[in-house]
């Protein structure tokens, strides 16, 4: 399954629809071969960190967060 997807069903279902109108800029941002490595690497940290904000809201849970953020380090923080 996708990181995107992962996250989605991860989220609380009373947040997802919230979730979601974010995740949508973090998704494009990451999936589009165009964008500049650097940038890419910085979107990756920042929704590392909006997925560490949802952890500590509750709005996920612990073992959902840690998976998620382990999938975002492999696929977009890896060194290349």
């Amino acid at each position: 399954m996708r990181t995107f997807d992962l996250i989605r069903d991860a989220v609380l279902p009373e947040f997802r629809e919230r979730v979601a109108d974010y995740l949508i800029d973090y998704e494009t941002a990451l999936a589009d071969p165009a964008t500049d490595p650097q940038v890419r690497r910085e979107v990756a940290y920042q929704l590392r960190g909006y997925l560490r904000g949802l952890n500590t809201t509750r709005v996920l849970g612990m073992a959902d967060w840690e998976e998620l953020d382990r999938r975002v380090m492999a696929s977009w923080l890896a060194p290349q």
